[in-house]
């Protein structure tokens, strides 16, 4: 995928590599997306960085008290988080960003690992089906729950899994294609972090 370049960033290098995660290992709150953009984080070296889906999600972070700063360019724009981590279900940049479910299965192994080294996190936010259903998934394949059916997708809905374990809240992803048509609006995001700031404890 770095190959392929958008003639606007004809001269960048692109990371074109995994992807990982950002933001402290402290962390309460965990972010979920799907998978590097081709020409977000996978030309830039950090999740939701560069891209017009970052600049919607870094914004709300920011104005939620999350974030440092309301945009994200680059991985050495002085960007930090607080008290939150952004992870995706998939660590490259699938082809027109549409993951396989052997993908999806492939990168889980990473995710599990990297949530056994984030003993602190209360709340999940997971954007979209996708990574809404993986994180499920874990939950099923750790004997936590036993169906994932009995969990519904939806914006802003907040989901137990079960005692001592993180709460799950899905929205929608924060994708060009949500935020323009008005699926998605900046105050339905806020909402959201609004939401999952009065989950942590």
């Amino acid at each position: 995928m770095a190959e392929t370049k958008r003639r606007a960033y004809a001269d960048w290098t692109y990371w074109g590599r995994p992807v990982p995660s950002f933001g402290p290992a402290d962390a309460r709150l965990l972010i979920l997306g799907l998978a590097p953009g081709a020409h977000g984080a996978n030309r830039t070296g950090r999740i939701f960085t560069g891209d017009s889906s970052g600049n919607f999600l870094y914004r709300a972070l920011f104005e939620t008290g999350f974030a440092s700063q309301p945009q994200s360019v680059s991985r050495d724009d002085g960007m930090e988080l607080w008290d939150a981590r952004i992870s995706c279900s998939v660590r490259c940049a699938p082809p027109d960003n549409k993951p396989s479910p052997t993908e999806i299965r492939t990168c889980r192994a990473w995710l599990v690992r990297e949530l056994a080294l984030l003993p602190k996190i209360q709340v999940v936010v997971a954007f979209g089906r996708v990574a809404f259903d993986d994180y499920l998934a874990m939950q099923r394949d750790a004997g936590h729950i036993r169906t994932r059916g009995a969990f519904v997708f939806g914006h802003n809905r907040l989901h137990e899994i079960g005692p001592g374990l993180p709460v799950l809240v899905s929205s929608f992803h924060p994708s060009q294609q949500n935020t323009s048509t008005g699926k998605l609006t900046a105050q339905m995001l806020r909402e959201v972090f609004e939401r999952a700031r009065a989950s942590l404890a």
